[in-house]
């Protein structure tokens, strides 16, 4: 089964993006296809970057770098549940991408962005994506924006619209297959190979 990490970008204490993430979490559990870990960027606390060699070796000083590295390796796909801030994705969430490299390569990514303003987090989902593209990760076709977010907590945590669940299984289908993808091309080598 592919293991999906759900990673909630924000570090505020108070941010809306916990209980939203919380939501996708659930929701890609109910999808069947995937073993879901969820992952709080403000649990894992990463102090801005202090490794001394490039990401790229894979030779890390500091535990807390070989603790991320571990948990991002541990998973074949990625859903980034991401904040906008003044038109761009936040610094910490930058932060937690460049501690890695080689961890990242290769590995389907939803993104779900959202923010208080209409535009849902449009825009730093965009500017994020060479980012993503770079590092040879592998974006979802669709993605979800969710604009208004204070106005979706409520009480019993993030109320989704009508429309966002079926957003939202669109995405986890991409990842989904994106997966089934990568895990084939090994196979499809090995049978290349012997032929």
């Amino acid at each position: 089964m592919t293991r999906l990490h759900v990673i909630s970008a924000a570090t505020r204490p108070t941010s809306s993006g916990r209980p939203l993430a919380r939501w996708v979490t659930g929701r890609a559990r109910e999808h069947g296809g995937f073993e879901v870990t969820p992952v709080d960027l403000a649990e894992i606390a990463l102090p801005f970057l202090d490794e001394p060699e490039y990401a790229s070796t894979g030779n890390y000083a500091h535990q807390h770098t070989r603790d991320w590295s571990a948990l991002v390796d541990s998973a074949d796909a990625f859903l980034f549940v991401l904040p906008m801030y003044n038109g761009g994705f936040t610094a910490p969430f930058k932060n937690a991408i460049d501690f890695l490299y080689n961890e990242w390569k290769g590995k389907p990514v939803g993104i779900v962005s959202y923010s208080a303003g209409p535009t849902g987090g449009a825009p730093a989902a965009e500017m994020l994506l060479p980012v993503l593209t770079r590092l040879g990760m592998l974006p979802a076709e669709h993605s979800v924006a969710i604009p208004g977010i204070p106005k979706l907590i409520g009480a019993e945590g993030f109320e989704a619209p009508e429309t966002l669940a079926a957003e939202l299984a669109a995405v986890l289908a991409d990842v989904a297959e994106l997966a089934a993808q990568r895990e084939a091309e090994p196979a499809a080598q090995a049978v290349a190979v012997t032929a």
